[in-house]
């Protein structure tokens, strides 16, 4: 396993990259099985499902539009703030969830949490390239 470590400012693209020896039993699950495959998903309604890309897209079609009727739209133009209040929220209700109402919850919750964070991107003209150059 490989970690990029951004303690400290660096230009960018000068990370250190550190081999992380020894396991790192907090960040999965005891049953290893219990980690999902790439595109596993316990729903069986799969007719409707988005990719983040695809829902970014659509995100900011409608803000471009200003899509009459929206609350994409009534939640963008409350701005950063209100933005990155309900983005703090989802984020508390995604990690409750996990420790108490189980996967589907959770899911549920971290799919909003997902939805506020592309909203916030979309508020500050950032694109999918922006966020994932940092991941």
């Amino acid at each position: 396993m490989v970690v990029v470590c951004r303690s400290a400012p660096r230009a960018r693209g000068a990370e250190v990259v550190r081999p992380v020896t020894g396991s790192m039993p907090s960040m999965l699950p005891a049953d290893r099985s219990a980690v999902p495959s790439v595109g596993a998903s316990d729903s069986s309604n799969v007719s409707n499902l988005k990719t983040f890309d695809e829902l970014f897209v659509e995100l900011a079609e409608k803000w471009r539009r200003r899509t009459p009727g929206s609350g994409t739209v009534a939640a963008l133009d409350q701005g950063v703030h209100h933005l990155g209040k309900k983005l703090v929220e989802e984020a508390a209700e995604a990690w409750m969830a996990a420790e108490h109402e189980g996967r589907g919850r959770a899911a549920e919750e971290i799919s909003q949490l997902l939805y506020w964070s592309q909203l916030l991107m979309i508020s500050l003209g950032l694109s999918l390239d922006d966020v994932y150059s940092h991941l």
